[in-house]
């Protein structure tokens, strides 16, 4: 098989994978659109390994290894991923990332504090 095949696969893979990337609101689906990424470089790695262990005889078959490298990241990256978006869920009740946007901190002085309240309300305020 040439090499212009897994080649052309895996360019397909990655540009399905950063569309998804882009396009999707819902965060599990970027989780699997990343994944389809990771999958796309891993395809690239193991068919030009093949391609260059043709080429010399004693290639000791690093991008095979690099690839259970890149399995082993991208199954920690889908599991921490996975219960962030859990957490997020539950406490927000939606995994649409727009919406997220509510939960960021305040960022100026001004925001978030009481400036007009009596000494009765900053009392029930940290109680």
């Amino acid at each position: 098989m040439h090499l212009a095949y897994p080649a052309v696969l895996s360019a397909l893979l990655f540009c399905t994978g950063i569309y998804g990337v882009l396009a999707r609101r819902n965060a599990i689906l970027v989780l699997m659109s990343v994944e389809l990424m990771l999958n796309a470089v891993n395809l690239n790695l193991v068919a030009f390994d093949v391609w260059l262990s043709r080429t010399t005889r004693e290639t000791p078959h690093s991008g095979q290894a690099l690839t259970l490298f890149t399995i082993a990241i991208a199954a920690a990256e889908i599991g921490i991923g996975l219960a962030i978006v859990l957490a997020v869920h539950r406490n927000r009740g939606t995994a649409d990332i727009d919406k997220l946007r509510d939960t960021a901190e305040p960022h100026g002085p001004d925001e978030g504090t009481v400036t007009d309240a009596t000494e009765d309300e900053k009392a029930e305020a940290t109680a």
